[in-house]
């Protein structure tokens, strides 16, 4: 009992690591069966609500009122950034080449926000995290790359479409945490995240109208397996995805919790083959755990 008190914040990064993954697949799933705009207003709905009533209990509001002009203007930017642009993304990437990829791709979020933190924040940018990127780079591309044989060129083995798009997830959510620590500035970060989370819910209202897509989301909600996915997805992504997040960094080092959490395109192997039959080779486990270990470059 005392070694695991003594490491809260490890374990609890590691739940982190494995509810991301569950929320990975599962809003793989259900993006499959009611479309990526459905999904998202669905979930971000959900998450409004999950936060709301903890907030309620934690800090005696339900909605964020004492926040102030600074932070609902940066924090909404950063969910029309992050949740919108990127999460749109993010979830068009899954039906076109799954979660076990979309999320190799977004282990480069960590590096484009260190880029973006540099140019906006003035964070320093060291040798160690741009040799980090390099490594990232490096294990993405053995893992979607083909190995050309005698007389063929190099050809991605993963829908290039599907590449861009999860290129976008990880570009906006990069972004979208730059934006976020800068609106935050020591404000309640469960009340911040509710600020993204209204932010996205109305941008994609809006898509959702313009492109007169609500009968979409009527019918998804009247498909219980979609439902179904959806819910779990909310419940262990934006919930406790964040909570076990904030516990984790409060027990221990940002870095070691950054590092351990990270691990998802690694973790998401197994189940992506046995859930989707997906084969799975040598190499791109290779790259998954180099793309990882570069990852964990940022905080050494």
């Amino acid at each position: 009992m005392n070694y695991i008190t003594a490491h809260t914040g490890e374990f609890a990064a590691l739940a982190v690591a494995v509810f991301w993954t569950i929320t990975a697949l599962a809003f793989e799933s259900a993006s499959r069966k009611a479309g990526s705009l459905t999904v998202n207003i669905v979930r971000l709905t959900l998450a409004f609500f999950f936060i709301g009533f903890y907030t309620l209990v934690s800090r005696g509001h339900f909605l964020p009122v004492d926040a102030s002009i600074h932070n609902w203007l940066w924090l909404a930017l950063s969910g029309i950034v992050g949740l919108v642009l990127g999460d749109y993304f993010l979830f068009r990437s899954y039906s076109l080449i799954g979660s076990r990829f979309a999320m190799l791709i977004m282990t480069l979020a960590p590096p484009l926000a260190a880029i973006f933190g540099y140019f906006m924040l003035g964070e320093s940018l060291s040798l160690l995290q741009m040799a980090g990127m390099i490594i990232v780079i490096f294990g993405i591309g053995l893992a979607i790359f083909n190995r050309p044989v005698k007389g063929e060129r190099l050809s991605v083995k993963i829908s290039p479409a599907g590449l861009l798009f999860a290129f976008i997830g990880a570009l906006g959510q990069g972004l979208g945490i730059v934006l976020s620590k800068y609106g935050m500035q020591g404000y309640d970060a469960f009340a911040s995240t509710q600020i993204r989370i209204i932010a996205g819910m109305g941008g994609f209202a809006l898509i959702i109208t313009m492109l007169r897509r609500w009968g979409n989301v009527y019918n998804a909600m009247r498909n219980p397996p979609a439902i179904q996915a959806m819910v779990l997805g909310a419940i262990f992504g934006p919930f406790l995805g964040i909570s076990f997040s904030l516990l984790a960094i409060k027990h221990t080092q940002t870095g070691i919790a950054s590092t351990i959490m990270a691990i998802v395109p690694v973790l998401i192997l197994a189940p992506s083959a046995w859930i989707y039959k997906e084969k799975i080779t040598a190499v791109e486990i290779a790259g998954a755990i180099i793309s990882v270990a570069g990852v964990a470059f940022f905080f050494i």
